[in-house]
């Protein structure tokens, strides 16, 4: 399974696609969509939906999974970032690939083992999980943890499911 995880934000959305298959992972690309802070919101969605179609048509994610929004103090800042993580949704969605959701929290447990890590433990992890990854800054580390939170998962979920259509009991 090839994954695209997507940290949105207006300013920066992180991206990071990894191939995981029979629990070997590798690291793909990762990078960073910017937006122009002088330009109308619609504009900026604009830029970051467009990045995101090229990054997606370019390395061929399988599945995505987007971190959900961390709700600030800034209600307006809030309010610009959930319409970033629309577009961060729509992309994927588009282009016909399913899309998962993970707290911050659940990112972080399952990528540092702990889910009040800070962005320095979750990038060390990262590096640690893809050694040969060159990161492209906490933005794009951060979509890496969103593709390992879901490789993870979605790993789990998929021994859980085998369990449960054979009655038997997981260790």
């Amino acid at each position: 399974m090839r994954i695209i995880g997507i940290d949105p934000g207006l300013r920066r959305t992180g991206w990071g696609v990894v191939q995981f298959d029979s629990d070997r992972l590798r690291h793909v690309a990762n990078g960073v969509c910017q937006s122009s802070p002088s330009k109308q919101l619609s504009i900026r969605l604009l830029e970051i939906f467009s990045q995101l179609k090229e990054i997606i048509y370019a390395y061929t994610p399988t599945c995505a999974a987007v971190e959900n929004t961390f709700v600030s103090k800034d209600p307006a800042g809030t309010l610009k970032l959930g319409q970033a993580r629309g577009v961060a949704l729509l992309a994927p969605a588009e282009a016909g690939i399913p899309v998962f959701e993970y707290a911050p929290n659940q990112i972080k447990k399952a990528v540092v083992g702990f889910g009040h890590a800070d962005k320095v433990q979750i990038e060390h992890m990262v590096k640690m999980y893809l050694p040969t990854a060159t990161i492209n800054g906490a933005d794009a580390s951060d979509a890496l943890g969103v593709a390992l939170c879901h490789a993870y998962q979605g790993k789990y979920n998929e021994k859980v499911s085998n369990a449960l259509s054979q009655d038997k009991v997981l260790p």
